[in-house]
């Protein structure tokens, strides 16, 4: 029999990778990366599941994007050296304490950060789901590979609609109408 890796709020925790300033402009379709990652953003805070959000060398490569940091209103960032998120003990720290064991990915390089964060989440034992819209690199060519790498190891490929419309699991809720409205 197949498990299936389903989303719900009680198990979720939405992870926000390297969505930085000097990154972001060179970045394939930086504005669908945006803009699904702040209603990701926005969502989780309505659906009550927990952000965390990593930051590669802020000294070099920025901050957290503006508009992204305001939407996560106090959550701070864990700066990182490693590529992967699970090379920071600081990040690994917050993860546990969250208790929760699937991870929604978002961010950037899909073929660099994000596939390393993947893969040491998938060997730590969590469920992984990557939004294709919602992750990026600074080609065409690695994003798509990047999600072929997660996709081959285990991870689930899905779009910023499936994931918001699975944790929401019935229509008519006041969630519902707020998520709704971030999404259309």
């Amino acid at each position: 029999m197949t498990t299936v890796a389903r989303l719900t709020r009680q198990d979720a925790a939405l992870l926000v990778v390297d969505v930085q300033e000097k990154l972001l402009p060179s970045i394939f379709e930086e504005e669908r990366v945006r803009g699904n990652t702040l209603a990701l953003v926005r969502a989780a805070q309505v659906l009550g599941v927990p952000v965390l959000v990593t930051e590669q060398y802020p000294k070099g490569l920025g901050k957290t994007a503006t508009d992204v940091a305001e939407a996560l209103a106090g959550v701070a960032a864990i700066e990182k050296l490693t590529f992967s998120t699970f090379g920071e003990p600081a990040f690994v720290e917050a993860l546990k304490a969250l208790g929760r064991r699937t991870l929604i990915v978002v961010g950037i390089e899909a073929h660099v950060c994000i596939t390393q964060s993947v893969l040491d989440a998938l060997s730590a034992g969590y469920q992984v789901h990557v939004l294709a819209d919602a992750v990026s690199s600074r080609t065409e060519a690695n994003w798509r590979l990047g999600l072929a790498r997660m996709q081959q190891a285990g991870a689930v490929v899905s779009s910023t609609e499936m994931a918001l419309f699975e944790l929401l699991h019935v229509a008519g809720t006041p969630e519902f109408k707020e998520v709704l409205r971030l999404i259309k």
